[in-house]
């Protein structure tokens, strides 16, 4: 046995022995930015609900009212559900957890231009980011997943993602003790643990994770002094009818929640994404990918579904290039009508930068556990067992 082996077990041996003294208790508070209900439910509460979206003012008005979206789960559920997204025995070797493609610090992206999962594998694509995932209707860059728990079991189970099965997945969580009771605070009128409550738990938490507190947003409430002139100048480029930005990016989620094919390129070597073709089964889609939200834009560098774009300013350059510049020769692409040719400014280009840099807003951040029920390191990169076998360490 290696040297390295021996220390992984040593150190797995102490973890078990602190999380079998320690006492897990779920929170029974809301998040931030929630409100507690008599029915022990969470409900968000934000100044845009007093906003109607018929108030728009002009494209991308700053009065603009938000889509519908989900909460009302418990606070149980919730702080159950982060438990859960922290811990790395959620994967297949216990090397990977949620939070090593979402992690918090990276605006609950991974810093990556490709995903990596269990025995450094390569994704496919980038890690988009969890913020704002209440108001969305489709997941995935290719909208192949409908709902939020639907969208849990595809990383969960992905061989290139975090290579569990359901069966392992149950019986990982019901062998713990911790979980087995934490469970039962989350759904005390259910005897038993299941898949669904471990889908639920990780949505709930999931659903917390509001990001709508940014300086633009002061700005939209009626605090003008909360952007300087330049950032300004740069929202007005951003809503102009030239730049059109805010038409796909649409305020105060920017986002319009849609699907457009826009002809962005690979990186070098890598073969044509078809993005919601496949999961629509339509020609008309094909390159077509969700439109992301710009919230926390500054924060979860490189861009595009594939990471193609190392900076803002590249990524934003992208859409004065040409119409149609980087599609690859014998490729039809249905280009989305937005997508045109600009011819913006360099000093236009900087000031849309400047302007999306107003979007970051941390505020209601969660806390990353101190300590998971596994006893694992919660967004852990050191290799496990697994990994030492694959790489030959």
């Amino acid at each position: 046995m290696s040297h390295v082996r021996y220390l992984l077990m040593v150190l797995l041996t102490i973890a078990s022995a602190i999380v079998e003294a320690t006492e897990f208790q779920l929170n029974d508070r809301c998040p931030p930015g929630f409100e507690l209900t008599p029915a022990n439910a969470c409900e968000l509460r934000t100044l845009y609900q007093f906003y109607r979206s018929n108030q728009n003012r002009g494209v991308g008005g700053t009065r603009t009212g938000l889509p519908p979206h989900r909460d009302g789960f418990s606070p149980q559920q919730i702080d159950l559900g982060r438990f859960l997204f922290f811990d790395p025995a959620l994967s297949g070797d216990g090397s990977t957890s949620c939070a090593s493609c979402h992690h918090p610090d990276k605006g609950f992206a991974d810093g990556r231009d490709l995903s990596v999962g269990v025995a450094g594998r390569k994704t496919d694509r980038s890690a988009p980011t969890l913020w704002n995932s209440a108001f969305l209707d489709r997941f995935f860059w290719d909208a192949r997943a409908e709902t939020l728990e639907e969208q849990a079991q595809g990383p969960l189970y992905a061989k290139a993602e975090m290579d569990n099965t359901p069966e392992n997945l149950l019986t990982t969580l019901k062998s713990n003790r911790a979980y087995v009771d934490l469970f039962r605070q989350a759904f005390p009128s259910q005897a038993e643990l299941t898949l669904d409550q471990i889908y639920v738990a990780l949505t709930a938490f999931q659903t917390s994770l509001v990001s709508l507190n940014s300086r633009y947003d002061q700005y939209a409430h009626g605090n003008h002094d909360a952007l300087n002139e330049e950032e300004i100048a740069g929202m007005n480029v951003f809503r102009s009818f030239v730049a059109r930005c805010s038409e796909c990016h649409t305020p105060p989620l920017f986002t319009n929640n849609q699907i457009a094919v826009i002809g962005t390129p690979e990186p070098k070597g890598m073969p044509l994404d078809i993005g919601a073709e496949k999961t629509f089964n339509a020609a008309r889609l094909k390159g077509g990918f969700k439109v992301p939200t710009l919230r926390n834009i500054d924060l979860t560098a490189p861009y595009m579904h594939s990471g193609v774009f190392k900076n803002l300013r590249d990524a934003t350059e992208f859409y004065t290039k040409g119409r149609g510049h980087a599609v690859p020769e014998g490729v039809n692409m249905q280009l989305h009508w937005h997508i045109w040719e600009p011819d913006l400014t360099d000093r236009e280009l900087d000031l849309i930068v400047t302007f999306m840099k107003t979007l970051t807003d941390e505020t209601f951040k969660p806390r990353t556990p101190a300590l998971v029920p596994s006893g694992l390191t919660p967004i852990s990169h050191t290799a496990t067992a697994s990994q030492i076998a694959h790489t030959g360490e």
